[in-house]
């Protein structure tokens, strides 16, 4: 059957793609591939064609897809992170289903975990917070008015924010309009699992003059809630699955 395998790269640390994104790259015959968004680690030493897409349109890399899979060639479309959110694969996977090419969609380790593993915590504690909202501000981009920043900020949960970084000054804005208090922990983690990642803490009030000062505009994740910092500090309640007076299935 003719088709392209998508595969999620990881979020940077090479070592982090999924056994069977490995094995896919290491057959694939052509790898049309996320430009700098993609550790070059994952693609040196390829024998695949290879082709960066960063400066091609929807057009060009779909037409590259469907040539090469007609043409019975190995084909995989290598994506930064996971795939499942922020990726566009889907208006890919529409043209390529039109021209009669098969899709296969494999996930990796996204971003959004490799900052919380920077972070050296979980992002859901008992009783502080079981929810963890994913977003991105509406720039470029339009975001449904029923999912702006300070709509979504009145849960007061977890929040990770996408593709904003860039915008600070209104996000932290909008999230004090949501009903964040000023002083909620804020950690920006820029080039999450890269050598060159960079963490940079405070809180709503602050945070927007620090990522200023350290030049921080692109491909960094900003992480908004009362459990950030928890890894660092202990704090939080502990959950039931391990305490000794709770009884489950496997341990009464």
């Amino acid at each position: 059957m003719r088709k392209v395998s998508f595969v999620g790269a990881g979020p940077g640390d090479p070592e982090l793609i999924t056994l069977k994104g490995r094995r896919l790259l290491d057959s694939a015959e052509v790898v049309v591939y996320a430009g700098s968004l993609v550790n070059p680690a994952l693609i040196d030493g390829l024998k695949a064609e290879l082709h960066d897409s960063a400066g091609m349109s929807l057009e060009e890399i779909t037409d590259m897809l469907v040539k090469s899979a007609n043409a019975g060639r190995k084909t995989v479309r290598l994506h930064s992170g996971d795939i499942s959110f922020y990726s566009a694969i889907t208006e890919q996977i529409r043209i390529l289903k039109k021209a009669g090419i098969g899709c296969e969609v494999v996930p990796g380790v996204s971003s959004l975990a490799a900052g919380a593993a920077a972070l050296g915590q979980e992002l859901t504690v008992p009783k502080v917070s079981q929810t963890v909202i994913v977003t991105r501000a509406a720039g470029r981009t339009p975001v449904p008015e029923s999912e702006s920043i300070a709509s979504l900020a009145s849960h007061g949960a977890t929040m990770v924010i996408f593709l904003s970084v860039g915008l600070i000054e209104k996000v932290m804005a909008d999230l004090l309009e949501g009903g964040y208090p000023a002083e909620t922990p804020v950690s920006v983690i820029e080039r999450a699992s890269w050598p060159e990642e960079r963490i940079i803490e405070g809180n709503i009030g602050d945070i927007a003059q620090k990522i200023k000062d350290a030049g921080i505009k692109k491909t960094a994740l900003i992480y908004v809630g009362r459990t950030i910092g928890f890894g660092k500090t202990g704090g939080g309640t502990s959950s039931k699955l391990y305490d000794r007076n709770f009884s489950h299935g496997a341990r009464k």
